[in-house]
This record gives structure tokens, C-alpha cells and sequence, in this order.
């Protein structure tokens, strides 16, 4: 049975690391992440980025060997409302470009959601409701309260990505 359950979790993490690999050379690729990572060897591999995930991998067995419970604590918690954040603006998403969508192209509109606007209206709002519940109750107000440092910082990096291109292309023309 050891046998069963050792050679299941290393295929687990073998998933894992050939997917955060390919998501960090696909954003490399489109530029939200350093370009150094979009180099691969001569099979097509990107070394680099596979690299990058085994020492975040290791770095992550070392932070669960030194506090077990607070990194899972801390990783769970994070994470609480990042998944209703996301929804969220799927949501306003939504709201925007269809107006848009309508206006300069109804034709292209192929797949249209029932009950617009007011389905999203109300997915809105149910978001909201328990994201403010979770303010109020002491059990989520962890998770609400990391989700949105999480968020924040997310938002600033994302705010300082055109000062971190323009660093790059002054290094590159030096």
C-alpha cells in the first residue's frame, strides 16, 4: 500500500511541477514574467522555469520542515476569498465587456449568458454579501483579511509592471 500511495504523490508533484513550469514560461512568453525564462533547450524544454518551480518546491518543504502549521495555516488562509475576489471581477468583467461587446460588435456575440444583466447583478451581489460575513465572523475574518493583503499586493505588482518592462529594455539596450 506504501508502494501505491509514494508512486501517487510523485505523480502528483511531477503534474505540479510540469504545470507551474509551463504557466511560468507562458507568462514569460507573453511578458508578465522575466524573459530569461522563455528560453529552452534544444528538445523544447524550459529548463529554466522547471529550475524555478523545484527550488519554490524545496523552499516550500523547508518552510513546512521549520513550521508545519504555520505555513499550511498561512498558504489556506491566504487563499480564503482569492477564489470570490476572482469571481468578482469575472463578473464586472462580464458587466463591461458585453456593453461594449454590443455596442461596437453585436455580431460577434455568439454565446449569450440568460438573464443578463440581472443574473450577474445578482452573482454581484451574492459575492458581496459573503465577503461582508466574512468581516463579520471571527472565524473568516482571517481570510478574508490575508485574501485581501494577497490581493493588494498582487495589484501593486501589477501597477509597477510597466516601471519593471522599462527597467528591462534599458538593461537590454545597455
Amino acid at each position: 500500500m506504501n508502494i501505491v500511495v509514494v508512486t501517487a504523490v510523485l505523480s502528483c508533484l511531477n503534474s505540479g511541477l510540469y504545470t507551474a513550469s509551463r504557466m511560468l514560461f507562458a507568462l514569460a512568453h507573453q511578458g508578465n514574467a522575466p524573459k530569461a525564462l522563455v528560453q529552452v533547450n534544444r528538445r523544447g524544454v524550459p529548463v529554466r522555469a522547471i529550475l524555478i518551480c523545484m527550488v519554490v518546491g524545496y523552499l516550500s518543504v523547508i518552510m513546512d520542515y521549520v513550521s508545519p502549521h504555520g505555513v499550511f495555516m498561512f498558504l489556506l488562509n491566504s487563499s480564503g476569498a482569492v477564489g470570490l475576489f476572482i469571481y468578482l471581477l469575472i463578473a464586472l468583467s462580464e458587466l463591461t465587456m458585453r456593453r461594449k461587446l454590443e455596442q461596437e460588435a453585436p455580431d460577434r456575440l455568439r454565446v449569450r449568458m440568460w438573464l443578463y444583466p440581472w443574473l450577474t447583478w445578482l452573482c454581484i451581489l451574492a459575492i458581496l454579501v459573503v465577503l461582508v460575513s466574512m468581516a463579520f465572523r471571527p472565524a473568516d475574518r482571517s481570510q478574508l483579511v490575508l485574501s485581501l493583503v494577497s490581493a493588494v499586493v498582487f495589484w501593486i505588482l501589477y501597477l509597477l509592471k510597466p516601471m519593471f518592462r522599462k527597467m528591462a529594455s534599458q538593461k537590454q539596450a545597455a
